[in-house]
Order: C-alpha cells, then sequence, then structure tokens
C-alpha cells in the first residue's frame, strides 16, 4: 500500500545489472572455438563463459588444463563476479584441509544459497560444529543405523523391482534417471521425516514436491554463473529462474511444515506410550527429525543455557529437513545413473561385477530375491571399485565453494586476496593426468583394485567426491550401503540396454544429472 520504497543499493545493483545485461543480450547466441578466455573491457570474461554454458563443465576443465590447474576468472565491471578455479590437488589440500579455517563458505554464499536458511550447508564456525557433531551422532546411532537399512531394502523390493518388473513385461522405454531420483527421494523422505511421497510406483505419477527441489537446484545453479546484480534484479522483478524459485519455495516450506507438525504429533503420542512400547519390543522408527525432536526434548528439560530461540523452534526443524533432503535425494541418484550408463556401455565391467556376485554371495534363495548384509556387501571389491570409478568420472557435486577470509599464498603460487570466491571443480580433477594417469578419462575399476586384491586408498584430496578435510562428507558409508543394495538387485534381475542413439550429457544444476535423463529398455534376465 502507498509508494514503493528502494534503498540506495537496490538501486545501484539494478543500474549495475542494467549497464551488464544489455551487452549480454548482444552476445548470448555468440558461439565459437575457444582456445584463449579475453578479458573483455566492461563484461569481463562473462561472454565466453555464456556461451559455453551449455558445456560448462568440460569448458572449464579445457581452461584449467591450459593454465597449470588454476585459473583467475574476471568478472563484468563493478558486478563482484571475479573468482579463482583450481583443480590442483595441492591447492585442494590446503584450502579445504590445512588451511581450512581461512576459507569459508563466505557471506554471499548464503544468499547464493538463500532456501536452504540456516542449516548445515550454509553453515561456518560454530554453528556447523554443532550440525557436525548432531549429523554424527544421528548416523552413529544404532536405531537409525536400523531404519536406513530397512527403508532402502523396503523400496527396492516394493518399489524399485515392481517398477523394472512391469517395465520388462512392457517392453516400453523408461527413463532410469527418473526412476532413481524417485526411489532416493521417497527414501530420503522416509529417514528425515518418516514420510513417503510414494513416487515409486508403477503409474510413476507427477510429484510436484520432487520436481520443486529441481527447481530449486537449478535456480541456485544459476545464481553462482549470473553476477549478484542480474538475479537479484531478477528476483524482485519475480522473472526468470527467480520466479520459479519462489513457485517452488510455495510448494516445499508448507509441504516441510506440514511434515514437521505431523512429526510432532506422533513424536509426542511416542513419548506418552514410551512404557508400552517398551513393553511390547515395538522396532519403532528412528528418523532424522524424530533425533531432533529429541535432541530438542533433553536441552529443554536439562535448560541447556546455550540452546536460543532457533534451536527451539520449527524453523530449525525445517531447515534441518530441507537441507538432508536436498543433499540425500541427489547425490545417490546422480550417482547411479552414470554408473548404470558406463555398466550398459561396457559390457566386460557388468560381467565382472555378476561374476563376483555369483562367486562371493547366494544371490537368491529358493529362486527368490534376497538382499545382502553389510558384512556381505564388503566382498564386492569389483563393485565398490566401479563405484568409485563412476564418481570419479561423474562426481555426483561438480564443484566446492569457498571464500578467504584473509589474503593468503596457495602452494600453486597464486596470490588470493581477502574476499576473494574460489570454486575447486571436482568435475575437472577427473582429467589431471598427474593423479590418474593417461588413461584417465577411461572407464577403469581396475585402478582402485591393489595386487592383493583390495581397494587402493586415494587421498581425499585427489578422489574428492565426499569432499576432503574437516567437511568431509559423513554420508559416505551411507552411500556405498545403498548403492551396493540397488546395483546386485538390478544387475542380478534385469539386462540394461541404454537406447541407441540417445544423447548423453551433464545438465546445468549444482547436482550433476544428465541433461536428458538416461533413456533404457529393461528386460529379464534368465
Amino acid at each position: 500500500m502507498g509508494a514503493m520504497l528502494i534503498d540506495v543499493d537496490i538501486l545501484v545493483q539494478i543500474l549495475v545489472a542494467y549497464l551488464c545485461f544489455l551487452p549480454l543480450c548482444l552476445i548470448w547466441s555468440w558461439k565459437r572455438t575457444i582456445t584463449l578466455v579475453t578479458n573483455w573491457p566492461l563484461v569481463g570474461m562473462l561472454p565466453e563463459l555464456l556461451s559455453k554454458l551449455s558445456d560448462i563443465h568440460e569448458y572449464t576443465t579445457q581452461i584449467l588444463k591450459q593454465n597449470g590447474g588454476t585459473f583467475e576468472f574476471k568478472g563484468p565491471w563493478l558486478a563482484n563476479m571475479d573468482f579463482l578455479v583450481t583443480c590442483d590437488p595441492m591447492n585442494v589440500r590446503y584450502i579445504l584441509t590445512q588451511n581450512f579455517t581461512n576459507y569459508t563458505k563466505g557471506p554471499e554464499f548464503k544468499k547464493v544459497a538463500e532456501p536452504f536458511g540456516d542449516g548445515v550447508l550454509n553453515s561456518n564456525s560454530e554453528s556447523w560444529k554443532s550440525y557436525k557433531k548432531l549429523i554424527h551422532s544421528i548416523f552413529k546411532h544404532g536405531k537409525f543405523q536400523l531404519f536406513q537399512e530397512r527403508s532402502i531394502r523396503q523400496k527396492v523390493s516394493q518399489g524399485l523391482i515392481p517398477v523394472l518388473e512391469h517395465v520388462s513385461r512392457q517392453g516400453t522405454v523408461v527413463d532410469l534417471q527418473d526412476v532413481f531420483q524417485r526411489l532416493t527421494f521417497d527414501n530420503i523422505c522416509l529417514l528425515v521425516m518418516g514420510f513417503d511421497p510414494k513416487s515409486l510406483t508403477i503409474e510413476l505419477p507427477k510429484d510436484d514436491y520432487r520436481m520443486a527441489f529441481d527447481e530449486v537446484e537449478e535456480a541456485i545453479f544459476y545464481r553462482h554463473i549470473l553476477p549478484g546484480s542480474i538475479w537479484k534484479l531478477q528476483k524482485w522483478l519475480n522473472i526468470g529462474e527467480e520466479n520459479k524459485l519462489r513457485k517452488a519455495m510455495e510448494i516445499l516450506d508448507p509441504f516441510l511444515y506440514q511434515c514437521i507438525s505431523l512429526k510432532k504429533g506422533e513424536f509426542l503420542r511416542r513419548i506418552t506410550s514410551q512404557m508400552e512400547q517398551v513393553e511390547d519390543g515395538k522396532d519403532e522408527d528412528f528418523d532424522i527429525l524424530t533425533a531432533c525432536m529429541t535432541e530438542q526434548e533433553q536441552e529443554a528439560k536439562e535448560e541447556v543455557a546455550q540452546t536460543d530461540d532457533y534451536r527451539r523452534s520449527d524453523r530449525y526443524l525445517r531447515d534441518i529437513a530441507f537441507n538432508f533432503i536436498a543433499a540425500g535425494k541427489d547425490t545417490i541418484n546422480a550417482g547411479l545413473t552414470w554408473l548404470f550408463w558406463l555398466i550398459a556401455t561396457h559390457p566386460s565391467v557388468e560381467e565382472k561385477i555378476l561374476e563376483e556376485i555369483e562367486e562371493n554371495l547366494q544371490a537368491k534363495d529358493d529362486g527368490k530375491w534376497r538382499h545382502f548384509s553389510i558384512e556381505e556387501q564388503s566382498k564386492l571389491v569389483y563393485l565398490h571399485a566401479a563405484i568409485c570409478e563412476a564418481l570419479r568420472l561423474y562426481p555426483s557435486i561438480p564443484f566446492n565453494n569457498r571464500f578467504s577470509v584473509e589474503p593468503d599464498v596457495l602452494p600453486s603460487g597464486h596470490r588470493v586476496n581477502a574476499n576473494t570466491k574460489i570454486l575447486v571443480s571436482l568435475y575437472s580433477m577427473r582429467s589431471m593426468e598427474g593423479i590418474w594417469g593417461e588413461d584417465c578419462l577411461e572407464f577403469k575399476p581396475e585402478r582402485w583394485i591393489s595386487e592383493r586384491g583390495g581397494i587402493v586408498r586415494i587421498p581425499s584430496y585427489k578422489f574428492i567426491a565426499f569432499n576432503t578435510g574437516p567437511r568431509s562428507c559423513l554420508g559416505q558409508d551411507l552411500t556405498f550401503f545403498q548403492m551396493k543394495t540397488i546395483v546386485p538387485a538390478i544387475l542380478c534381475n534385469y539386462r540394461i540396454q541404454v537406447v541407441e542413439g540417445h544423447p548423453i550429457s551433464p545438465c546445468l544444476s549444482v547436482t550433476l544429472h544428465m541433461k536428458h535423463g538416461l533413456k533404457v529398455r529393461v528386460s529379464k534376465r534368465s
């Protein structure tokens, strides 16, 4: 109501956006082969970045290889878009491990990743340490470990297998990436909130919640690429990716708060009848929200002085749920999609995986499919190697953001000023011949197997699919367990054949999905 008030800072951002946006509109469709990056007046190197946006990961790799593994990008004038990108393993170790305290998420990252709220992916310092302690305690909790094992096995047997069985009988083409996305989304919602969206059924129903998460990821990716002044202008005008982001959040936030409300009611009922459940020996579910509510209740009982209003609020639970779902729904399904494409296009690898299962494990009992225990899965060395190799070639998260606090000098000799944005290109590290040899781009699980038949231990700053240093992924074991549950269940029952001529390329997102999905035909294995 009344006149709209705009502060000076927003007016400056809008002016800068227009100055940058006009030349960008003129050159957006300009395509040419680039051997050297030109730093143009006013617009910097952004025109060439945008001209290669559809193939950004390979373009970044090409530039890094031409510049010894580290490159300084110059953005448009006044756009605050300069950054340093690296895939040099010594720089990676230094930034993410040795001088970890000097390289944080930074203040701008929280604005870019605004939908994540104050959750773990946006946290720094003491807040991050608190989240890390919480996550570690949940993942190591016996009840949670049993629950996550039970939930993924149930999803495979009651969701994945019926869908693949239906597709094989019908002889139809299916997008395997879509199937994996549904599987992991249902599973992570169960693990986080105890709620099953049931998107993985024979009908493959439309799922607004899952699609809304995808819209959020794409919008955040574009926020990384575009000058802040432009995406902030789009947000103010409610256009483009920012309009999609707003609509997605209007779907997700009510969904999350509704799940939290239902979980709170269930949690309170569980407390009141706790003695009866213990007497009955009920094997209760122990999802992440339940664990967090248990912690909230404990802190309230003990009147912990450090507990602030945020930690006691539903917004805290919302941020935890959003962060865990976003992190857990896509990393595993992206890894599975690329792995099955690699296996399908490398028959010798598929044969070796099946031989290993047959030699070490009894896959079927009385003609019925069964799941392998964690101890049995440890015998699948070649499968473990194939998973590592797929994640090396196609890391689920292709880049890592950091922000320098103080001036510094990297091992490569590059000077870093205070408040410098840094991108670690996980994707480009796959092309480092110094780490992986001249055959670095080949899918070769054997490179992970030692002469004694065990897994070769590669330093995490070289194989960075699960990050490295203090912020290493705490869900690594869970990832391998789920993938080692899903892969044998499919390969021992079905043959997967990629549709001839189907295009394969990464899409533009913070997660390395396939742009056109993975269209396959499924046939029953006799």
